[in-house]
């Protein structure tokens, strides 16, 4: 590629001028006397390769497609954490002598019974409380004045809350909750495939991994196979740690009801539970059904739930977040906030709910394949030789094998690097930042079983 541009060259010195002298020259209809007529030409020469024009214009046409094909990227990302998820269950089941397809299928008609037998338990209590409440309207409206009555910054507003008109409010909720049933149902069907698709996922394992393998170059292998384990452990690890902590608000709020006698608590319990999965509005689901409920007994109690609530959320943020995701996510309290900001408003709910799993994954990402600059880690002349022998022990032992199965011995090999790395550190698990090389190899590498 070629550009020609013009423009005025200085003219040349002639033979024998000395500087003074041409310094002396006189302008002349505002041109220099020695100045050519003509301006001198230069080409100059911009040269692109065609191999990096080909590389712009794929990665314009790769963002063009994942921009048009983003649902289902999104719903490979969220089979992926299932699949991270779900996969030490499985190991652990084969582990006990269960085998693969069986080990599966027990576990997806365990979480089957589980949705359907949620969806019985709370659909109908929430049909019923819903009509309890339509019918208590006029009689919480008449408490809630004579409450406000009686607090002195809000007696001036009794006759606006004895003139409210209730079915007003209900009507329109009853009206939104119908018209969302038909994205209710899209939602059943989305997450249902996804579902289908984390299980095939699981059950493929070595076929998945070994199409990956397939694309790498081999030197890459070991270290792919790292960061996959890392991966599952870092995601699995925050899914493991949302159903802790979606437990412990789920007993909390039933006993809370239970003690003070709100009809439903098992179902709002639940729903609580499945609210404090998702950041950002969860505690707002978490509050409002069990406070409207509660309105149902008395605003007394209504007052106590809010209260109770808004503690052991505070309690949950400060003291029980940090303490379960402090040794599988390792992330600080700034990625986390930006981590919930960029994917609540890239994708509304989804990309709040996925959004800290996302960033922990880019995290290990990062740390696996990052470029290390000489000098950087004391130990790195040795670290790399044994970096290196594992890779020439991998290269030996996978000559004309399949990817399939060279997947299957990177995988072992990296499995037994993380063990090593875990009984010198003494640990079961070993978070990324507490490792002083993410590409560390301890001495010495055992030969996996072919």
């Amino acid at each position: 590629m070629q550009w020609t541009t013009r423009h005025d060259a200085p003219p040349p010195r002639e033979t024998g001028q000395t500087g003074s002298a041409r310094e002396a020259m006189i302008l002349h209809n505002g041109r220099r006397d020695d100045e050519p007529d003509t301006p001198r030409m230069r080409t100059v020469r911009f040269e692109i390769a065609p191999r990096s024009i080909l590389l712009i214009l794929a990665i314009i046409a790769g963002i063009l497609l994942i921009a048009r094909l983003w649902e289902i990227i999104l719903i490979l990302i969220i089979a992926l954490v299932l699949a991270g998820t779900f996969s030490p269950v499985v190991s652990w089941l084969e582990g006990h002598r269960v085998p693969r397809p069986l080990a599966l299928s027990l576990i997806l008609v365990a979480l089957l019974g589980f949705i359907v037998g949620l969806g019985a338990l709370i659909i109908p209590a929430f049909v019923h409380q819903f009509g309890t409440l339509s019918t208590d309207a006029p009689r919480i409206q008449a408490r809630l004045a004579d409450l406000a009555a009686r607090v002195p910054p809000l007696a001036g507003q009794t006759d606006t809350i004895r003139s409210a008109r209730p079915d007003r409010l209900l009507t329109p909720i009853g009206a939104y909750a119908l018209k969302s049933a038909g994205a209710a149902a899209q939602l059943v069907v989305l997450g249902g495939t996804t579902v289908v698709i984390a299980f095939y996922l699981i059950a493929d394992h070595e076929r998945v991994t070994g199409f990956l393998f397939a694309l790498l170059p081999r030197h890459y292998h070991i270290r792919t196979a790292r960061t996959l384990l890392d991966m599952e452990t870092v995601v699995g690890g925050y899914m493991r740690g949302q159903a802790i902590t979606s437990l412990c608000i789920g007993v909390f709020v039933f006993i809370l009801l239970r003690v003070i006698g709100v009809p439903g608590a098992l179902p709002l319990a639940i729903l609580a539970a499945f609210s404090d999965l998702i950041p950002l509005i969860g505690g707002v689901l978490v509050v409002v059904p069990s406070v409207l409920f509660a309105l149902t007994v008395g605003p007394l109690q209504a007052v106590i739930v809010l209260v109770a609530i808004v503690i052991y959320q505070q309690f949950e943020s400060h003291l029980l977040l940090p303490r379960v995701y402090g040794q599988s996510l390792r992330l600080s309290p700034l990625a986390v906030i930006v981590a919930l900001l960029v994917g609540g408003t890239l994708l509304g709910i989804v990309g709040a709910l996925l959004a800290l799993p996302m960033a922990a994954g880019i995290r290990v990402l990062i740390e696996n394949y990052r470029i290390e600059l000489p000098g950087e880690h004391p130990g790195e002349k040795e670290e790399r030789a044994e970096e290196d022998r594992a890779e020439a022990t991998y290269a030996a032992e996978t000559q004309g094998t399949s990817a399939r199965e060279s997947a299957m011995l990177a995988t072992e090999i990296a499995a037994q690097l993380q063990e090593a790395e875990a009984e010198e550190t003494g640990k079961a698990e070993v978070p990324v930042e507490e490792r002083s090389d993410p590409t560390h190899r301890p001495p010495p590498v055992r030969n996996p079983s072919p």
